[in-house]
């Protein structure tokens, strides 16, 4: 009898085991089937293409990508605290082709660069102020940001400036190379970016708020937690991203152009997403975000493999970005119960 019971006991104890565990890391389920998804995709590509998994083309993931990796990295932010920020890729373009003007007129890139990040931030105050104090829906508040920003992009120039800054097309056309791999300044750029949002979120007062505010904002309020100027703050920060983003981009390209960026605030929420950040808010990796860019660059670099129609990434990216929803829509409808 009792050899038989052993075994039973044994079950019910890696059975309870596993439910603690789920339990508990319950939240990273979308992050953890990202990364599943993300080598499915590698592994996939490499039986397809022999020369896919080459170190000039994992290098190139980053390079081309590290734009979308800056975004992702605000944006993270902003939808860990329950809100969103639609104007991203209007402030990329703005910051962007006002870095370009700026340059062009004789202006100095290390004058030129401070100005377009304070422009980003600017637009992000401005969301972050009607979302806090006007009681302005995140929705409309940044949309407002994504109008303004565009239309500011067009008063600047109406058609593409070159960039001939040596200080700027430095960041692109410079490689620092191991063996066959290699990485830009701007890949370094959106690594340290991704690094110093990671560290903010986990190991700062600041990341446990952002936390404390997506979870339940007004046990946040009644803990005693600065919530108002951490909202505010958050929305800077995505518009920091923005202006960061447009001077990586302004660098990839070789110029600013105002029409640059459109849609791109979808494919940033849509990497976040993918990474495991929960809409709802209180939940979100900033590293998960830049497995979720990885994962849009991987189709993007596939799908041109194939020599398929670009719009199959869309299809793609919205079956992938559907399961996530609803996968997160499972783990929240979990935790209500629990509770």
């Amino acid at each position: 009898m009792t050899a038989v019971d052993a075994p039973v006991r044994g079950g019910a104890t890696m059975s309870s085991r596993y439910s603690t565990f789920m339990s508990r890391h319950s939240s990273m389920v979308p992050t953890f089937a990202a990364v599943v998804i993300l080598i499915v995709l590698l592994v996939g590509a490499q039986l397809r293409f022999e020369n896919f998994l080459t170190p000039r083309n994992l290098s190139a993931l980053l390079l081309d990508n590290a734009y979308l990796v800056v975004l992702a990295v605000g944006l993270t932010l902003v939808i860990v605290t329950g809100g969103i920020d639609l104007s991203v890729g209007s402030v990329m373009a703005f910051t962007g082709i006002l870095c370009a003007s700026l340059l062009a007129s004789g202006m100095p890139a290390y004058l030129a660069i401070p100005i377009m990040l304070m422009g980003g931030a600017a637009i992000g105050l401005l969301v972050g102020i009607l979302v806090q104090y006007f009681n302005v829906q995140p929705f409309i508040a940044s949309l407002a940001g994504l109008f303004l920003a565009r239309g500011l992009a067009f008063v600047v120039s109406l058609s593409s400036i070159r960039v001939e800054d040596p200080a700027v097309l430095w960041l692109q056309r410079t490689r620092f190379t191991v063996g066959d791999w290699y990485i830009t300044p701007t890949g370094i750029i959106a690594l340290a970016v991704v690094a110093l949002g990671a560290f903010v979120m986990q190991w700062t007062r600041f990341g446990r708020t952002i936390y404390a505010i997506g979870g339940a904002e007004q046990s946040a309020r009644l803990m005693g937690l600065k919530v108002g100027r951490t909202k505010v703050v958050v929305y800077v920060v995505s518009g920091v991203c923005g202006g960061l983003a447009g001077l990586i981009l302004t660098a990839y390209s070789g110029a600013g152009y105002p029409r640059n960026g459109i849609g791109t605030e979808l494919d940033a929420i849509a990497a976040v997403v993918i990474g495991g950040t929960l809409l709802t808010g209180g939940v979100g990796y900033v590293l998960g975000s830049l497995v979720g860019v990885l994962v849009y660059g991987t189709i993007k670099k596939l799908i041109s493999f194939m020599g398929a129609e670009q719009s199959w990434m869309q299809i793609i990216i919205g079956a992938i970005l559907l399961i996530f929803i609803v996968v997160q829509r499972v783990i929240v409808a979990r935790s209500q119960r629990r509770t």
